[in-house]
């Protein structure tokens, strides 16, 4: 995709004011929202508001400060009207490139589209096109294997019993169809999938969906939850119910999900660090904007399956 930061920072500089959705900027700024001194000005549009997206956007704010850059910031809350919205506020303030965090994935045709339009190039985080033609790069977490590798602990400890599989997904579309698609695929057959339903990444919504679910299948084994906020409540539920032997896995490997594996709360989860993906993003749109050479497209995220047996061997999660 051609890029002509040159001429878009102008066209900045002629727009003091111009859309007032700055949460937060780091790096050289001035007040029409663009980059001054020659660094890159980036938008980041943040997904939501759980643990990960907040240490996400600490990552990319830090980072961006590493290399010289303004970033500004808006969050979709889960919406993909929202994201577009957002998406073309960003373009008004003629950023150099975009870092997106997409709730959904269907959406992104249409975040795709109208940033190409405009001539500025969008940087997915997580989550790749099947078509990345039109995509400055990605830092992608391969979520299919982030479940896979939950499912692959399971089959490892149930050693060819038959068991009960109760799954407690996200919010419907991107990461969660993901996540549970990738653990489903890699059950094994001796595991029996009895209730799966969305917890919308909200741990109160999550605990009455658990509640309902060790209600209605009192001889649950596992349970995979797709992320570990969900999975404290998951908890939380299945022991007031005296189900303290359903084993929980879940998904991120944050400080707090780190602790529950060291005092059994947690059996295991895939650490993929959100400062990882973060600084990725930032440090790769940056370097491609600048066709810097060994930088690649696409950079997968490092995964650690994390169990009682390796706690140590997990990675920062989250930016100090």
């Amino acid at each position: 995709m051609p890029i002509a930061r040159s001429s878009r920072r102008a066209a900045a500089v002629s727009l003091a004011g111009v859309a007032a959705l700055v949460l937060s900027g780091c790096g050289s700024q001035d007040d029409s929202g663009g980059a001054s001194g020659g660094s890159v000005s980036l938008g980041f549009v943040n997904g939501s508001n759980t643990h990960f997206h907040t240490c996400l956007q600490k990552a990319v704010e830090q980072e961006a400060k590493a290399q010289d850059a303004t970033v500004y910031s808006a969050n979709s809350k889960q919406d993909a009207g929202t994201e577009l919205s957002n998406i073309e506020d960003m373009i008004a303030r003629n950023v150099d490139a975009l870092i997106v965090q997409t709730v959904n994935v269907d959406a992104l045709e249409g975040d795709i589209a109208k940033a190409k339009a405009a001539g500025v190039p969008i940087y997915l985080t997580s989550v790749a096109t099947s078509d990345m033609a039109n995509v400055l790069g990605a830092a992608v977490v391969d979520l299919k294997k982030v479940g896979g590798l939950d499912a692959g602990w399971i089959a490892k400890d149930a050693a060819g019993e038959d068991v009960k599989v109760g799954i407690v997904a996200g919010a419907p579309g991107a990461a969660s169809d993901l996540l549970v698609g990738g653990f489903q695929d890699a059950l094994p057959a001796t595991a029996k999938v009895v209730a799966n339903q969305p917890g919308m990444f909200n741990p109160a919504k999550a605990q009455d969906v658990a509640e309902n679910m060790i209600q209605a299948n009192p001889d649950l084994d596992y349970a995979f939850v797709a992320n570990e906020e969900m999975a404290f409540a998951v908890r939380k539920a299945f022991d007031a119910a005296g189900a303290e032997d359903v084993k929980i896995v879940s998904v991120n490997g944050t400080e707090e999900g780190i602790a529950a594996i060291e005092d059994g709360r947690l059996s295991a989860t895939v650490a993929n660090s959100a400062m990882t993906i973060g600084r990725t993003a930032v440090k790769n749109a940056v370097g491609l904007l600048d066709e810097k050479e060994g930088v690649d497209k696409i950079s997968n995220i490092p995964l650690v399956l994390v169990s009682k047996d390796n706690v140590t061997e997990a990675p920062q999660y989250c930016p100090k």
